[in-house]
């Protein structure tokens, strides 16, 4: 029995060992000066001038907060108006409809083409809603903006031209901005992770040549390419992440375009961020499914093929970590074999490797970014315990994937320059689960103690930590929106 849970402590060791190893190659291909696949502004006049006609599109559900405010953005961007057409693709049941039209009416006598697209149902979510105006629309290139981004007057006029200069572009993807990165602890640490991938990981995949992904927002795509791909797919939660994988397994290549910024509001309650988080864990994992055999039949060197599988299996982390601190108090209990007290040291190694890895990378985007987000650093702990404590519901996420459950896209409340949102996120009873977790991990605390493990002290109060915070903060915002 003692070998068997070694095997099993041994293995979600190593793989944790790798996807924290992974954020330093990200780091190095991060910072290279290759700059394969990125596209340097070196259009000719032609191209820099040329305006091809646009569809923008605004999936929007029920976002009373922040509908106004994305589409008169869309309105104010700098094209010329006979080019640009807006579709508001609104499956909203609230007053968000009466908000949209009464805004959209009044652009119209001003003008602009917006055009309101309403289902009679929800069906495919926001895949069937980018789908069905996929369907109508009236341009060559597609730019599609969630309900709480932002995006600048020029934002056609840099994104466009790559696909004029390339015409295997498939897509153009743009930097994440922060509303309110300052509004809590929880919006700061959420700003630091984001900015890892954005300033880090994206580059680093852009500049190799490696797999990237479309985020979803603040991007625009060629039209063709996403009939060529099959079009958008509601098969799992992150239809954008699916899309892209199956765009690049057709022959396309991606665009990343870093230094342009699409600020957006980040979920600013526990409850909100740990609903997006368990729909990017399950979406990746049913993603992975999909197209990873794709990825390892298909002809790509070898990095690329692992990169792809620790790209789209990232999630993995959670349920390793969850493992490793259910293995380690029976571990530390057996009566059967006498391990020295070196040996929980030399095993927390690999955790030392998974959690300095991001949080290295998530230090050098401080340094890459906007010069005061380096004094946000202070929080980069904060960050690492809510990494750790939401291991428990992004688990259930994983799980639900691999055993192919459905469930709905649950879309992340936003409140724009309210102090509330004004909605609410079903209750469900993980954050018990996280709880007894955090009083499991104080066991093992003990137990270590008395064992004289005092190497593994440091991680088994991280795993305490985590999963008590986001837990005790989950369970008190069920009274509320905390």
């Amino acid at each position: 029995m003692f070998t068997m849970l070694l095997v099993l402590y041994g293995l979600a060791s190593f793989l944790l060992l790798l996807y924290g190893l992974n954020a330093y190659l990200m780091i190095y291909y991060g910072l290279s000066s290759r700059r394969r696949n990125l596209w340097v502004e070196q259009a000719d006049e032609k191209e820099r001038t040329e305006r091809p006609m646009v569809t923008v599109q605004l999936p929007i559900y029920n976002e009373r907060n922040v509908a106004e405010r994305v589409i008169l953005a869309a309105a104010s961007l700098d094209w010329p108006r006979d080019r640009l057409e807006i579709q508001v693709l609104d499956d909203s049941v609230d007053d968000t409809k009466l908000i949209v039209d009464r805004l959209a009416e009044r652009l119209v006598r001003d003008g602009v083409d917006v055009k309101v697209i309403r289902r009679a149902n929800r069906e495919g979510y926001k895949a069937g809603a980018l789908a069905n105006g996929t369907s109508l629309a009236r341009g060559e290139f597609l730019a599609v903006f969630d309900a709480d981004f932002v995006p600048d007057p020029d934002f056609l006029r840099r994104t466009v031209p790559p696909f004029l200069a390339d015409q295997k572009i498939a897509f153009v993807q743009t930097r994440w901005g922060h509303l309110n990165r300052g509004e809590n602890t929880l919006t700061i640490c959420l700003a630091l992770g984001i900015d890892g991938h954005f300033l880090v990981e994206q580059p680093a995949r852009a500049k190799s040549g490696l797999f990237m992904n479309f985020n979803g927002t603040a991007g625009i795509w060629r039209r063709r390419a996403i009939d060529d791909a099959g079009g958008w797919s509601s098969r799992t939660l992150t239809e954008d992440l699916d899309l892209s994988y199956r765009v690049l397994l057709a022959g396309w290549k991606p665009c990343y375009i870093e230094d342009l910024t699409v600020p957006s509001e980040l979920p600013a309650t526990i409850t909100g961020a740990k609903s997006q988080q368990f729909r990017w864990a399950k979406g990746s994992i049913q993603t992975a499914l999909r197209n990873l055999p794709k990825v390892w039949t298909g002809p790509y060197s070898f990095l690329e093929k692992v990169e792809a599988f620790l790209h789209l299996t990232n999630y993995l982390i959670h349920p390793l970590m969850l493992i490793l601190a259910i293995l380690a108090l029976p571990m530390l209990l057996s009566r059967s074999v006498v391990l020295p007290p070196y040996f929980f040291a030399v095993a927390a190694l690999p955790i030392l490797a998974a959690t300095l890895g991001p949080s290295t990378m998530y230090t050098v985007a401080a340094f890459r970014g906007p010069r005061r987000t380096v004094s946000y650093l202070w929080w980069l702990p904060f960050l690492v315990i809510y990494g750790v404590g939401i291991a428990v519901s992004n688990t259930f996420a994983v799980v639900e994937a691999v055993l192919g459950k459905s469930s709905e896209f649950v879309r992340t409340p936003k409140k724009g320059e309210r102090r509330q949102s004004g909605y609410r996120l079903g209750r469900n009873k993980v954050w018990i689960l996280e709880v007894l977790m955090g009083i499991y991990s104080i066991g093992s605390i003990l137990a270590a103690l008395e064992n004289g493990n005092y190497g593994i002290l440091p991680f088994l109060a991280i795993f305490a930590a985590g999963f008590l915070t986001v837990g005790i903060r989950t369970g008190l915002s069920q009274t509320g929106d905390a």
